[in-house]
């Protein structure tokens, strides 16, 4: 499957990006890859933050993977670091060829880095193969999680 780079997103990454962002039945009500232009400059903000990492993986010159890791300092846990995990998506092609478990071991590498004392991440309820993944990856179940649009 030749070899494989994880690297920081650029703009030229965006539309391939957002394809995979879009492609599931969740993603397909929330995406619009038809317009790029403010997920543009949602990467030219986060590119600009040191504690937002958006990330491709690419082969043989084609993004095939993407994930973001945030970096948040906290008060809690004695002043702990923890890195959060979202967005984590492969494309179609790849999917079963170990490429997800390389972004996501990826992510838990430059937690360690970054000095992080805990990684999370949440996957909607709808997901099971999501969840059945990262629980054989090492990740518990350990919290309800709580989101409210704005």
């Amino acid at each position: 499957m030749g070899d494989l780079e994880i690297r920081p997103a650029v703009a030229d990454d965006v539309q391939a990006v957002v394809a995979m962002l879009a492609d599931d039945p969740l993603g397909a009500q929330r995406e619009s890859p038809d317009d790029l232009s403010p997920y543009l400059a949602a990467l030219e903000r986060l590119n600009g933050d040191p504690n937002q990492h958006v990330m491709v993986a690419v082969r043989e010159g084609r993004v095939v993977g993407t994930l973001q890791l945030t970096v948040i300092p906290g008060l809690s846990r004695k002043g702990a670091t923890r890195s959060l995990i979202e967005g984590v998506r492969v494309h179609a092609d790849e999917r079963g060829s170990g490429l997800g478990t390389q972004l996501i071991e990826w992510a838990i590498d430059e937690s360690r880095r970054q000095e992080c004392q805990l990684v999370q991440l949440t996957s909607d309820v709808t997901r099971t193969d999501a969840r059945r993944f990262y629980e054989r990856l090492g990740f518990t179940a350990s919290h309800v999680g709580f989101k409210m649009a704005l």
